[in-house]
């Protein structure tokens, strides 16, 4: 949402969205928008209005590309808590382990992965449940429950997930197949989607599994009432309300109550999640609530989550590598899913009943509100309050620095080029340091690599010290200006200085402003007609941007772009055979 969307006022703290005017969106290519929702932008105009003493960055590592070298970073409380998923660690993850003094994960597999890497203050903060919301059911409210749903005595395994490509369900399914051999009254419960990821009852009909021990949740998107049923395609009928084709299988978009989720659950038997890998997986703590055994992957999150303690048992699994990332991914054994689901099924009830209830306050324990709050709360209250007494001026590298100390290898010379040039931190493990201690070691001179780093420190320099629009525009003339946007060339932009005189008689109460390429001024600057040049840059060809839509208000009246049919777009051609209504002749 926008930084002043309405539904920023229904949460009863201050609250504003994360991205800018869709004009301003359209002018961005495909990597800025991605960020744009992170907050990219807009996170330091709320560090400017609302003065933080900390900031608290709750996404994946890549959200924060380029923060360590925002003004306001090394002058207030920094903190990261990010999922990390798989190894080797995202790179990026690495790189930025030096630049942040408070540095959370979601598993602990990642803290001892960063560990091994050398980053000791590399710490686990779960994410929190409220664990009061998922409980077990009596044995009476069960066979109840299951009733009402038209289930009897089955022995339902059951797996909710989102239905993504790392959730392992050919390899479930061919476990369950294997299982059900063996029980011939065992039910797989899945609770997901099925419009979206894998296709599942192509994967049923492959593997020879009757679609009828498929069991899946419906929701109404009426009245939401919920049906738990063998799948029987989307748009179905509500035989609650009687609303036609308004009944789907559960998604992202319309899911049930926690309180509906709690439910399914309580009609399971066994708790099952195979995955390639994952930050947490909720839904593994949710089932551990309602005293489930659960069966995990012994890998990534997972970890965690099946062992002795947790009251989980591990699944096998065997490696394989993610193509592109080369990260490790897993890919659960399905004899092992058939064998532990067999080891459960033939515990008896009271050795059910102890591993349940150790689950349940092994998740109380481990992701409580309480005890994930108290953990934040000490976090917050060991950090010291913040005076702003500093401007929030944009880093200022140093390309004048001179190495002149004896170094004790390449890796040292870079951190220290690093350090005093580009003001950022790096260490051995960092990708930029490794790709120019490569460089080094392949003959590259150091002072070929120095004078790239001062290069690199001018560019960062100059293009941070233009300042905003905004600013420049100031207030004077607001609602009274044009702008002519013509990036190049001179013969374009000499044209464009004859119509000026024009333009100004049209506008008489107008201040007209030419963006171009400063090298560009001389050619038209000196025209009584232009009130100010202004350098041009890509936002420039945003008209609503400039211009204003909805909310934004914009800087100027009119904007006109000449170049776009001779620069940008050569729509002028016609292969020479245009007829023109006039002539200067």
């Amino acid at each position: 949402m926008q930084w002043d969307d309405p539904k920023t006022k229904n949460v009863p703290w201050e609250c504003r969205g994360s991205l800018p005017h869709p004009s301003v969106l359209q002018s961005m290519n495909a990597d800025e928008q991605r960020l744009e929702g992170y907050g990219s932008s807009l996170v330091d105009r709320a560090i400017k209005e609302f003065k933080p003493d900390i900031y608290i960055g709750m996404e994946d590592i890549w959200a924060f590309a380029g923060y360590h070298s925002r003004p306001w970073w090394s002058k207030i409380n920094t903190m990261i808590w990010s999922t990390l998923d798989s190894l080797p660690i995202l790179q990026q993850a690495v790189d930025f382990a030096p630049k942040v003094k408070n540095y959370y994960v979601w598993a602990s597999f990642a803290e001892k992965a960063m560990k091994e890497l050398g980053y000791d203050h590399v710490k686990t903060l779960r994410g929190s449940l409220d664990t009061s919301e998922f409980f077990r059911y009596s044995d009476q409210d069960r066979a109840k429950l299951r009733a009402s749903l038209g289930l009897k005595d089955e022995y339902i395994v059951g797996f909710v997930f989102r239905n993504q490509l790392r959730k392992s369900v050919p390899n479930l399914l061919d476990g369950f197949k294997l299982f059900k051999e063996k029980v011939p009254k065992a039910k797989l419960l899945l609770h997901t989607s099925w419009s979206e990821g894998w296709n599942i009852p192509q994967l049923l009909e492959e593997k020879g599994i009757d679609i009828s021990d498929i069991l899946t949740t419906y929701i109404c998107h009426k009245c939401d009432t919920y049906y738990v049923t063998p799948f029987r395609g989307q748009d179905q009928n509500c035989a609650h309300c009687k609303t036609e084709k308004c009944v789907h299988t559960t998604n992202t978009g319309k899911g049930i109550s926690e309180e509906q989720l709690n439910h399914i659950y309580n009609l399971m038997d066994v708790y099952c999640h195979p995955f390639t890998s994952g930050g947490q997986e909720i839904p593994i703590q949710e089932a551990k609530l309602t005293e489930l055994i659960t069966l995990v992957t012994d890998y990534s999150c997972g970890e965690d989550n099946c062992t002795e303690e947790s009251g989980g048992i591990p699944l096998k699994w065997h490696e394989y590598r993610e193509p592109g990332t080369q990260f490790i991914k897993a890919s659960t054994d399905v004899n092992d899913i058939f064998e532990r689901l067999c080891q459960v099924y033939e515990m008896n009830e009271s050795e059910r009943a102890e591993q349940g209830k150790k689950s349940r306050q092994w998740v109380i324990d481990n992701f409580s509100i309480d005890v994930i709050g108290k953990k934040v709360e000490e976090i917050l209250d060991g950090m010291p309050s913040i005076n702003y007494d500093f401007a929030l001026k944009p880093l200022k590298m140093n390309p004048d620095y001179q190495p002149s100390r004896a170094y004790e290898s390449a890796e040292d010379f870079l951190i220290d080029l690093y350090k005093n040039i580009l003001r950022d931190s790096v260490d051995k493990n960092s990708q930029g340091l490794k790709h120019w201690a490569a460089q080094l070691k392949g003959g590259t001179p150091k002072e070929n690599i120095l004078n790239h780093f001062r290069q690199v420190a001018r560019d960062h320099n100059q293009k941070s010290s233009v300042p905003s629009l905004e600013t420049v525009l100031g207030t004077e003339d607001l609602g009274k200006r044009i702008g002519v946007v013509i990036p190049q060339s001179e013969s374009d932009v000499f044209l464009v200085n004859s119509l000026m005189q024009n333009l100004k008689k049209q506008y008489k109460d107008f201040n007209i402003y030419v963006f171009t390429d400063p090298k560009y001024y001389p050619y038209i600057e000196d025209n009584p007609a232009v009130y100010k040049c202004l350098p041009y840059s890509p936002q420039v060809e945003n008209v609503l941007g400039l211009e204003g839509a909805g909310a934004h208000k914009g800087f100027f009246e009119m904007v006109f772009h000449p170049h776009i049919t001779t620069q940008k777009n050569l729509s002028f051609m016609h292969n020479g055979i245009n007829k023109h209504q006039f002539s200067l002749i």
